[in-house]
């Protein structure tokens, strides 16, 4: 293997949003250094299911509605 061609692969700390730490080898920062998730599967609501609200952008649900709400299911 060629030297100097990867990056330096150490021992860090990753510190998730409620305040727990945990260690993993890392090309980020150097030796030792604590890297503070702001996101992380505690707090992300792709991972949590988190208030999910629907934003209408130019009224484009309001068109949604108006041409698509008379549609139902019909069985028989």
């Amino acid at each position: 293997m060629k030297k100097d061609v990867h990056p330096d692969y150490h021992t860090i700390k990753v510190q998730m949003t409620d305040g727990t730490v945990f260690e993993t080898r890392s090309t980020w920062g150097k030796e030792g250094d604590t890297l503070q998730l702001d996101i992380d599967p505690l707090a992300h609501p792709a991972w949590t299911g988190g208030n999910q609200r629907l934003l209408d952008a130019g009224g484009q649900v309001a068109r949604f509605n108006k041409r698509f709400g008379g549609l139902t299911l019909k069985r028989g």
